[in-house]
């Protein structure tokens, strides 16, 4: 874990989900191109729906950061607006990332709701999962547990369909400029630039208004 992460991290525990909300719906706040956000060169979204503004967050299980941003997205997942579309997009630089290739089989199945969190919670707070990686065995042992046929989901791992959204994924971050998790794309146009937990969820919902404002104008 870089230090920034750690900073991040550090900030998202003790400021606490009250702060969160108060800086996530801050309506004075303008935020500055280059620093708080960057413009994505030919930027386009990840599963793009007219009339809709998506949010997507590039995460990985593996990560301890974004464990703990988890429940602050859940908590300010409720105060977004119908227009809004929030997706979570595995960082799928290795194309053998059994993680990755869960959630995108767990998707296929009907079944991400249920082992969402539950992945996150067998890594970083139960240790039933390796933090630098799980065979599918093991990812299909948890998985059965919550109710997902263990046969059903390893074929989907390795299905030729999540091989094309693998590489559609690792497209989707290179092009976003993505170099961490976890990192907020607003539309495929805009990438959240933050030193704290609060301001990525502040700083996504001044550039959602900007974005609305700018669809508008198009």
């Amino acid at each position: 874990m870089t230090a920034r992460l750690f900073a991040m991290l550090l900030a998202g525990l003790l400021a606490g989900l009250p702060l969160l909300a108060a800086c996530a719906q801050d309506p004075a706040f303008v935020p500055v191109e280059g620093e708080d956000y960057v413009v994505i060169a030919d930027g386009r979204p990840w599963q793009p729906a007219p009339g809709t503004i998506e949010v997507v967050e590039v995460f990985s299980y593996r990560c301890h950061v974004c464990d703990a941003f988890q429940p602050m997205i859940d908590a300010w997942k409720k105060t977004l607006p119908k227009d809004v579309r929030l997706r979570y997009v595995p960082a799928a630089f290795d194309p053998n990332d059994s993680y990755a290739r869960a959630f995108f089989a767990a998707a296929t199945l009907g079944a991400l709701p249920r082992t969402h969190h539950a992945t996150f919670r067998a890594i970083h707070h139960q240790q039933s999962l390796p933090p630098n990686g799980a065979s599918p065995d093991e990812i299909a042992t948890l998985y059965a547990t919550l109710d997902v046929d263990p046969a059903s989901l390893k074929k989907a791992m390795q299905s030729p369909a999540t091989d094309t959204t693998m590489a559609a994924a690792r497209e989707f971050a290179v092009r976003s400029g993505v170099d961490g998790t976890p990192t907020m794309i607003v539309n495929g146009v805009y990438r959240v630039q933050a030193n704290s937990l609060q301001d990525i969820l502040r700083i996504t919902g001044a550039l959602i208004v900007k974005e609305r404002a700018a669809s508008r104008r198009r």
